[in-house]
């Protein structure tokens, strides 16, 4: 009874006149020589959509008329977009805009330097002879030339490097580390900061793979997860390269200077004051400054490679750079860090211009001094 009183039931009885109707419309389509089920159009014939739905039409001669308006028209609004353009670039640009963009410039500069000089965001620049017992200012040059030569092996962005590094010395600031496990702090700290500045970072075996397996999968996560606890999750911090960026927009104010020389050597300057202990006792933006300092000096020695503009940019007389500079110096000439290679033969490739083929004299005393 229950299945009778289904069958009657008004929901099976719309059903069922649907499927009739259905199957009277296929019906009617085979028999006109279309089936709608099987026609199917090759996803290359579909030019435009347009033409499609207007080919359906029993008109034809009226179809292909339009078909011929639909064609030529895009074109047309296609010119008029850039005619239209260009008349608003020639009369709406103003001076002024570049004023108006450039007017926020010292508010970001001045909200980065409040956090770079936060003590929680700082390594102690004494951690190798106040925390460590075990680790040296050796190895860990050691330890972030190898990374420079990961980041480079996987495509990495060079915000990834520096972030990595500066990990790495919080780190070490507060936590004493034996010599076989700075490796493994090394990959952890690459893997966070991947995690955060990379599109598609690598994954944890990637990690494992290129310390030949001589860390599990768990003991980096476990190490990335001591990391992330010891920052509290607070992962965001400004670089060298950050403030970088800022300072060479400022100091192309010659033509020599826009160029990607230019822009190559304070890369390579910066990514060589990785390597040295020595430069973590500076600020991010005391490093980038001395790099421009440097990069404008290399390419132009007789030039004093400081002024006014600059000062009053990167907040910084030369006096305040001399220390910082020096060193880099010393870095770029081969007095320090000469064993390793990494950075060195990385921007010798041409790709990078040869940058560290350039080797600029001893720096005249006098251009240290405050204008």
């Amino acid at each position: 009874m229950a299945n009778e009183e289904n069958k009657a039931s008004p929901t099976n009885t719309s059903r069922a006149s649907n499927n009739r109707a259905f199957d009277d419309t296929l019906a009617a389509a085979s028999s006109n020589g279309n089936d709608p089920l099987l026609k199917r159009v090759v996803l290359g014939e579909l030019t435009n959509l347009e033409y499609v739905v207007g080919s359906t039409k029993t008109n034809t001669h009226n179809s292909k008329r339009k078909i011929k308006l639909k064609k030529t028209a895009p074109t047309k609004r296609k010119k008029v977009a850039k005619q239209s353009f260009k008349s608003d670039a020639a009369t709406n640009f103003s001076p002024n805009d570049d004023l108006q963009k450039c007017a926020y410039a010292p508010l970001i500069y001045q909200h980065l330097h409040s956090l770079e000089v936060e003590e929680r965001r700082r390594p102690l620049s004494n951690y190798m002879e106040k925390i460590q017992n075990d680790v040296t200012p050796t190895m860990r040059m050691i330890l972030v030339d190898w990374l420079v030569e990961v980041a480079d092996e996987y495509k990495l962005v060079s915000d990834t490097l520096y972030l990595t590094v500066t990990f790495i010395d919080r780190f070490l600031s507060s936590h004493v580390l034996a010599r076989n496990s700075l490796q493994l702090l090394g990959v952890s700290c690459m893997l966070a900061a991947s995690k955060y500045e990379e599109i598609s970072p690598p994954h944890v075996e990637d990690f494992c793979y290129i310390t030949d397996n001589t860390y599990t999968g768990e003991e980096v996560v476990n190490m990335e997860r001591e990391l992330l606890n010891f920052l509290d999750f607070e992962i965001s911090n400004p670089t060298t390269k950050t403030f970088l960026r800022i300072f060479t927009k400022a100091a192309q104010d010659n033509v020599d200077f826009l160029t990607l020389h230019f822009e190559f050597l304070g890369c390579y300057l910066t990514e060589l004051s990785l390597l040295d202990y020595s430069c973590v006792q500076f600020l991010p933006s005391v490093v980038a400054a001395s790099a421009i300092f440097l990069s404008r000096f290399t390419i132009l020695p007789k030039v004093h490679p400081w002024n006014l503009a600059l000062q009053q940019c990167t907040g910084y007389k030369p006096s305040e750079l001399k220390d910082c500079v020096l060193v880099i110096h010393e870095l770029q000439s081969g007095r320090r860090a000469a064993s390793v290679q990494a950075v060195r033969k990385k921007y010798m490739d041409h790709k990078y211009k040869c940058v560290a083929a350039l080797h600029p004299p001893d720096i005249p005393a006098c251009f240290f001094d405050d204008a």
